[in-house]
Protein backbone atom coordinates (compact mmCIF):
# COMPACT_ATOMS: atom_id res chain seq x y z
CA UNK A 1 0.00 0.00 0.00
CA UNK A 2 1.21 3.42 -0.99
CA UNK A 3 0.13 6.91 0.15
CA UNK A 4 0.59 9.56 -2.56
CA UNK A 5 -0.53 12.86 -3.53
CA UNK A 6 -0.01 12.17 -7.51
CA UNK A 7 -1.48 12.91 -10.91
CA UNK A 8 -0.23 11.68 -14.40
CA UNK A 9 -1.45 10.61 -17.75
CA UNK A 10 -3.01 7.70 -18.88
CA UNK A 11 -6.27 5.86 -20.43
CA UNK A 12 -9.93 6.38 -18.05
CA UNK A 13 -11.36 2.56 -18.22
CA UNK A 14 -14.68 2.05 -20.17
CA UNK A 15 -17.82 3.17 -18.16
CA UNK A 16 -19.72 0.67 -17.08
CA UNK A 17 -24.06 0.83 -17.08
CA UNK A 18 -25.38 2.89 -14.51
CA UNK A 19 -27.09 -0.19 -13.06
CA UNK A 20 -24.04 -1.12 -10.84
CA UNK A 21 -24.15 0.92 -7.66
CA UNK A 22 -21.90 1.34 -4.85
CA UNK A 23 -24.50 -0.17 -2.65
CA UNK A 24 -24.40 -3.41 -4.94
CA UNK A 25 -20.97 -3.76 -4.95
CA UNK A 26 -20.39 -3.01 -0.81
CA UNK A 27 -23.04 -6.12 -0.53
CA UNK A 28 -20.98 -8.15 -2.82
CA UNK A 29 -18.00 -7.35 -0.75
CA UNK A 30 -19.56 -8.31 2.53
CA UNK A 31 -20.72 -11.30 0.94
CA UNK A 32 -17.28 -12.39 -0.36
CA UNK A 33 -15.73 -11.77 3.52
CA UNK A 34 -18.36 -13.61 5.28
CA UNK A 35 -17.94 -16.40 2.47
CA UNK A 36 -13.71 -16.27 3.55
CA UNK A 37 -14.63 -16.17 7.08
CA UNK A 38 -16.57 -19.59 7.01
CA UNK A 39 -13.79 -21.39 4.39
CA UNK A 40 -17.17 -21.10 1.81
CA UNK A 41 -16.45 -21.27 -2.07
CA UNK A 42 -19.76 -21.19 -3.43
CA UNK A 43 -21.72 -17.69 -1.76
CA UNK A 44 -25.29 -15.71 -2.87
CA UNK A 45 -23.24 -12.98 -4.92
CA UNK A 46 -20.88 -15.85 -7.09
CA UNK A 47 -21.80 -16.84 -10.29
CA UNK A 48 -22.13 -20.57 -11.34
CA UNK A 49 -19.35 -19.79 -13.55
CA UNK A 50 -16.97 -17.40 -12.07
CA UNK A 51 -13.22 -17.47 -13.18
CA UNK A 52 -10.98 -17.95 -9.93
CA UNK A 53 -7.20 -17.08 -10.48
CA UNK A 54 -4.50 -16.92 -7.55
CA UNK A 55 -1.63 -15.01 -8.32
CA UNK A 56 -2.51 -14.92 -11.87
CA UNK A 57 -2.72 -18.25 -12.39
CA UNK A 58 -6.73 -20.32 -12.68
CA UNK A 59 -7.40 -22.21 -9.35
CA UNK A 60 -10.35 -24.81 -8.74
CA UNK A 61 -11.66 -22.52 -6.66
CA UNK A 62 -12.94 -25.62 -4.14
CA UNK A 63 -9.29 -26.06 -3.54
CA UNK A 64 -7.94 -22.32 -3.10
CA UNK A 65 -7.68 -19.97 -0.11
CA UNK A 66 -11.53 -18.94 -0.57
CA UNK A 67 -12.02 -23.11 0.76
CA UNK A 68 -9.80 -21.71 4.02
CA UNK A 69 -11.88 -20.54 6.67
CA UNK A 70 -9.53 -17.62 8.04
CA UNK A 71 -10.31 -14.86 11.03
CA UNK A 72 -10.08 -12.15 10.02
CA UNK A 73 -8.21 -9.68 11.75
CA UNK A 74 -8.30 -6.29 9.34
CA UNK A 75 -10.02 -5.73 5.93
CA UNK A 76 -10.49 -2.65 3.66
CA UNK A 77 -12.68 -2.47 0.71
CA UNK A 78 -12.74 -0.62 -2.28
CA UNK A 79 -15.88 0.00 -4.92
CA UNK A 80 -15.74 0.99 -8.51
CA UNK A 81 -18.97 0.90 -10.05
CA UNK A 82 -17.25 2.48 -13.48
CA UNK A 83 -15.76 -0.84 -13.84
CA UNK A 84 -18.51 -2.90 -11.96
CA UNK A 85 -15.50 -4.21 -9.71
CA UNK A 86 -14.90 -4.26 -6.31
CA UNK A 87 -11.32 -5.12 -4.04
CA UNK A 88 -11.03 -6.76 -0.73
CA UNK A 89 -7.92 -6.57 1.00
CA UNK A 90 -7.13 -8.94 3.57
CA UNK A 91 -4.84 -9.57 6.34
CA UNK A 92 -5.21 -13.26 9.10
CA UNK A 93 -2.92 -13.08 11.28
CA UNK A 94 -3.34 -16.78 13.03
CA UNK A 95 0.42 -17.28 13.70
CA UNK A 96 -0.22 -21.18 12.42
CA UNK A 97 -1.84 -19.86 9.08
CA UNK A 98 -1.56 -16.56 8.00
CA UNK A 99 -2.14 -14.84 4.98
CA UNK A 100 -2.67 -11.01 3.64
CA UNK A 101 -5.11 -11.15 0.44
CA UNK A 102 -5.80 -8.92 -2.17
CA UNK A 103 -8.87 -10.04 -3.95
CA UNK A 104 -10.59 -7.73 -7.36
CA UNK A 105 -14.24 -8.95 -7.68
CA UNK A 106 -15.48 -8.54 -10.91
CA UNK A 107 -19.27 -8.45 -11.52
CA UNK A 108 -21.73 -9.87 -14.44
CA UNK A 109 -23.76 -6.01 -14.49
CA UNK A 110 -26.68 -8.07 -16.17
CA UNK A 111 -26.97 -10.91 -13.23
CA UNK A 112 -25.29 -8.98 -10.32
CA UNK A 113 -22.61 -11.70 -10.04
CA UNK A 114 -19.05 -12.05 -9.18
CA UNK A 115 -18.18 -13.53 -12.39
CA UNK A 116 -14.12 -13.27 -12.05
CA UNK A 117 -12.24 -13.45 -9.06
CA UNK A 118 -8.01 -12.49 -9.12
CA UNK A 119 -6.65 -12.94 -5.72
CA UNK A 120 -2.90 -12.30 -4.97
CA UNK A 121 -2.54 -14.54 -2.08
CA UNK A 122 0.85 -14.14 0.15
CA UNK A 123 1.59 -16.05 3.10
CA UNK A 124 4.98 -17.73 5.32
CA UNK A 125 8.03 -17.55 2.91
CA UNK A 126 6.77 -15.34 0.15
CA UNK A 127 8.80 -11.97 0.09
CA UNK A 128 9.16 -9.36 2.71
CA UNK A 129 5.95 -11.57 4.67
CA UNK A 130 5.61 -10.33 7.96
CA UNK A 131 1.78 -10.69 8.75
CA UNK A 132 2.32 -8.89 12.47
CA UNK A 133 3.89 -5.85 10.82
CA UNK A 134 1.35 -5.53 8.04
CA UNK A 135 -1.72 -5.45 10.51
CA UNK A 136 -0.15 -3.30 12.38
CA UNK A 137 0.81 -1.08 10.01
CA UNK A 138 -2.37 -1.36 8.47
CA UNK A 139 -4.38 -0.14 11.19
CA UNK A 140 -2.06 2.90 11.81
CA UNK A 141 -3.11 4.55 8.04
CA UNK A 142 -5.96 6.74 7.89
CA UNK A 143 -7.87 6.37 4.51
CA UNK A 144 -10.88 7.72 5.78
CA UNK A 145 -14.24 8.99 3.33
CA UNK A 146 -12.75 12.19 1.68
CA UNK A 147 -15.49 14.81 1.73
CA UNK A 148 -17.25 15.45 -2.00
CA UNK A 149 -15.53 18.93 -2.83
CA UNK A 150 -12.15 17.20 -2.08
CA UNK A 151 -12.30 14.14 -4.37
CA UNK A 152 -9.98 13.68 -6.97
CA UNK A 153 -11.30 12.75 -10.41
CA UNK A 154 -11.43 8.66 -11.02
CA UNK A 155 -9.07 9.62 -13.86
CA UNK A 156 -7.10 11.14 -11.78
CA UNK A 157 -6.79 8.44 -8.93
CA UNK A 158 -6.13 5.61 -12.01
CA UNK A 159 -3.29 7.94 -13.43
CA UNK A 160 -1.24 8.19 -9.88
CA UNK A 161 -1.44 4.57 -9.67
CA UNK A 162 0.01 4.26 -13.34
CA UNK A 163 2.81 6.60 -12.41
CA UNK A 164 4.19 4.77 -9.27
CA UNK A 165 3.95 1.93 -11.26
CA UNK A 166 5.77 3.51 -14.76
CA UNK A 167 8.42 4.67 -12.65
CA UNK A 168 9.83 1.17 -11.70
CA UNK A 169 10.69 0.96 -15.70
CA UNK A 170 11.36 4.89 -16.33
CA UNK A 171 13.27 7.21 -14.12
CA UNK A 172 11.88 9.93 -16.29
CA UNK A 173 8.68 9.47 -15.49
CA UNK A 174 7.77 12.32 -12.42
CA UNK A 175 5.95 11.35 -9.82
CA UNK A 176 4.14 13.87 -7.43
CA UNK A 177 5.02 12.57 -4.02
CA UNK A 178 3.04 13.22 -1.62
CA UNK A 179 4.59 15.09 1.64
CA UNK A 180 4.57 13.13 4.32
CA UNK A 181 4.14 9.19 2.52
CA UNK A 182 4.89 6.09 2.86
CA UNK A 183 4.75 2.78 1.91
CA UNK A 184 3.87 -0.31 3.24
CA UNK A 185 5.35 -3.26 1.35
CA UNK A 186 5.15 -6.71 3.53
CA UNK A 187 5.48 -6.15 7.11
CA UNK A 188 8.12 -3.36 6.47
CA UNK A 189 7.03 -0.17 6.12
CA UNK A 190 8.97 3.65 4.95
CA UNK A 191 7.29 6.20 7.24
CA UNK A 192 8.06 7.34 11.01
CA UNK A 193 5.01 9.36 11.43
CA UNK A 194 6.66 11.93 10.51
CA UNK A 195 6.44 15.47 8.28
CA UNK A 196 9.58 14.46 6.51
CA UNK A 197 8.76 10.92 5.65
CA UNK A 198 9.04 10.13 1.77
CA UNK A 199 8.21 7.24 -0.66
CA UNK A 200 10.68 7.87 -3.48
CA UNK A 201 13.58 5.88 -2.05
CA UNK A 202 13.94 2.18 -2.64
CA UNK A 203 12.49 2.34 -6.03
CA UNK A 204 14.48 -0.21 -8.25
CA UNK A 205 15.24 0.48 -12.45
CA UNK A 206 14.39 -1.30 -15.20
CA UNK A 207 11.38 -3.44 -14.03
CA UNK A 208 8.55 -3.42 -16.20
CA UNK A 209 5.19 -3.40 -14.17
CA UNK A 210 3.13 -5.39 -17.01
CA UNK A 211 -0.73 -6.48 -17.39
CA UNK A 212 -2.38 -4.11 -14.40
CA UNK A 213 -5.58 -4.53 -13.80
CA UNK A 214 -7.87 -1.85 -11.98
CA UNK A 215 -10.43 -1.05 -8.99
CA UNK A 216 -10.89 2.87 -8.10
CA UNK A 217 -12.65 4.30 -5.30
CA UNK A 218 -13.10 7.49 -5.88
CA UNK A 219 -14.73 8.56 -2.35
CA UNK A 220 -11.90 7.34 -0.82
CA UNK A 221 -9.45 8.13 -3.10
CA UNK A 222 -8.17 4.37 -3.75
CA UNK A 223 -6.63 2.41 -6.32
CA UNK A 224 -5.50 -1.27 -6.40
CA UNK A 225 -3.50 -2.45 -9.16
CA UNK A 226 -2.74 -5.68 -9.54
CA UNK A 227 -0.01 -6.57 -12.17
CA UNK A 228 2.88 -9.18 -13.35
CA UNK A 229 5.97 -7.50 -11.58
CA UNK A 230 8.97 -7.97 -14.02
CA UNK A 231 7.60 -8.34 -17.49
CA UNK A 232 5.33 -10.88 -18.93
CA UNK A 233 6.06 -13.71 -16.77
CA UNK A 234 7.34 -11.88 -13.48
CA UNK A 235 6.01 -11.87 -10.22
CA UNK A 236 2.37 -11.32 -9.41
CA UNK A 237 2.14 -8.36 -7.49
CA UNK A 238 -0.51 -6.14 -5.83
CA UNK A 239 -0.18 -2.42 -5.31
CA UNK A 240 -2.83 -0.31 -3.34
CA UNK A 241 -2.71 3.30 -3.34
CA UNK A 242 -4.75 6.49 -1.51
CA UNK A 243 -4.35 9.48 -3.49
CA UNK A 244 -5.74 13.10 -1.83
CA UNK A 245 -5.38 16.28 -3.90
CA UNK A 246 -3.47 14.89 -6.36
CA UNK A 247 -1.17 17.93 -8.03
CA UNK A 248 1.14 17.18 -10.86
CA UNK A 249 4.86 18.34 -10.62
CA UNK A 250 5.79 21.13 -13.20
CA UNK A 251 9.30 20.50 -14.77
Amino acid sequence: MVNLLIAFSAALVAQASAECTREALKAVTADFLAAQTGGKTAFTSLSDTVSYNENRKKVDIKSGVLSKALKIDYNRTQHDPVQCAAFAEIISSDSANPYVIGAQLRIDNTTGKVSQIDSIVTTKGDWLFNVTGTLYWAKQEKWDLIPADKRDSYETIKKAGDAYCDLFNDKSVKVPWGSPCARLEGGMYTGKGQASDRCDVGVPSGVKLVKRTYVVDEEYGTVDIQMNFGGDTGLPDSHEFRVESAAYPKG
